[in-house]
């Protein structure tokens, strides 16, 4: 897992989306203006907790968050999402 220069306040944390499916299962090509977006992602970084809030992902875990959820961010070149933890669905 690389390590990025970015600390999220708040209760925010910065995803990196999984890559979009290439090909369906019976192997036909995806074209770009047809892929969806990645639903799922690796938690690169988290804020700290405060006395009111506890966040609950940390570094590390596979997430399924919603399809519309965060903002689009470029660190250092490598594409990632910033959104509030109330937007992850699931740990995986």
């Amino acid at each position: 897992m690389d390590k990025i220069n970015i600390k999220p306040l708040g209760d925010r944390v910065v995803v990196k989306p999984a890559q979009a499916e290439e090909k369906t299962a019976s192997g036909i090509i995806i074209p770009d203006t047809a892929k969806e977006k990645p639903q799922q992602g690796l938690v690169m970084a988290v804020a700290d907790d405060t006395a009111d809030q506890k966040i609950t992902v940390k570094e590390g875990d596979l997430v399924l968050y919603g399809k519309y959820a965060g903002t689009e961010i470029n660190i250092d070149g490598g594409d990632y999402l910033i959104m509030s933890e109330t937007d992850i669905l699931a740990v995986i």
